[in-house]
């Protein structure tokens, strides 16, 4: 099993879940978080004061699926995520040593796979 973390820009939000949907992800955990990378922010003007705005507001999508499905559900955050600017985000994937489903008790594959 793997966990797939991406970060991205807020308004891809729903693009990304309609794809995550088509390759067959039923569920997922995001989290409204804040931060930058290569993007660094921006100065706003406010009541005639101009300030940096270090950390921008992103998306944390969580998911756990199958060995199998990683790659798909990678690709599909990747092509609806892009906007082709600074700060799309990005997507990391890592391993997952056991997953047990709180209700039933099941373990494993078994307790992320969709029943």
């Amino acid at each position: 099993m793997k966990k797939i973390e991406a970060i991205i820009k807020p308004f891809k939000l729903e693009e990304v879940k309609e794809a995550l949907a088509e390759v067959g992800v039923q569920g997922m955990t995001v989290t409204e978080v804040k931060g930058f990378g290569r993007q660094k922010g921006h100065t706003e003007i406010y009541r005639g004061s101009e300030y940096t705005v270090d950390f921008l507001p992103k998306v944390k999508i969580e998911i756990v699926v199958d060995d199998a499905l990683v790659e798909g559900v990678a690709q599909a955050i990747v092509k609806s995520a892009n906007t082709g600017k600074i700060g799309d985000g990005k997507v990391f994937i890592s391993t997952i040593e056991e997953a047990i489903r709180i209700r039933t008790g099941e373990t494993g594959s078994s307790a992320v796979a969709i029943n």
